[in-house]
């Protein structure tokens, strides 16, 4: 995969992206990633010479469970908590990828077929940029999950998914270039 090297030496630079990474795989949840903007962003701010923090507001930590139950989630919910300190602890957002579809209709607005893995969830987002994954494993090798490459990132492009129209897209797009204004976007078809 073009760029792998280089988006995991980004990752491993930015210390506080490595601690929740390094506590997350001492929790060993099943099929765990780390996603989204704690991903993407730490990339974006690094071509675009930000401090590796910007933007960063959160830490999506997903997990697969073919246990669906709302009490089998919360119980991760409440170990992946009481295993970070403030303020990361208010940060890290644990969700079990096995139960999306359960939500995200009454939430986004549009259906959402049940997935197989965290790693397939990656293949709905809003954008290949954001499709993008890490895990670190036991022995410290990390795991780079990016269904569509890394292509859209490194090149700072914003297009809907291909796979996928988003009812968001043209929002997620704007956030997007509010805090990178060097993002060139690419208008839904």
């Amino acid at each position: 995969m073009k760029h792998r090297d280089e988006l995991e030496a980004i990752l491993r630079a930015a210390p506080s992206l490595m601690a929740v990474m390094e506590t997350a795989a001492t929790l060993e949840l099943p099929d765990w990633l780390i996603f989204s903007g704690a991903i993407y962003q730490r990339v974006l701010n690094h071509l675009t010479g930000r401090d590796p923090d910007h933007g960063i507001k959160d830490y999506d930590l997903a997990y697969f469970d073919p246990d669906t139950s709302w009490d089998a989630e919360d119980a991760v919910i409440a170990r992946v908590a009481a295993a970070f300190q403030p303020p990361v602890r208010e940060m890290v957002e644990v969700r079990n990828q096995a139960r999306v579809h359960l939500w995200f209709e009454a939430k986004f607005g549009e259906s959402y077929a049940p997935l197989s893995s965290s790693a397939q969830a990656l293949t709905r987002f809003a954008s290949p940029l954001n499709a993008v994954a890490a895990r670190l494993e036991a022995d410290g090798a990390m795991t780079i999950v990016a269904p569509f490459g890394l292509g859209d990132l490194f090149s700072l492009t914003y297009r809907e998914n291909p796979n996928r129209r988003v009812s968001g897209f043209a929002r997620t797009a704007e956030a997007a270039r509010s805090r990178w204004p060097e993002l060139t976007i690419i208008p839904q078809a």
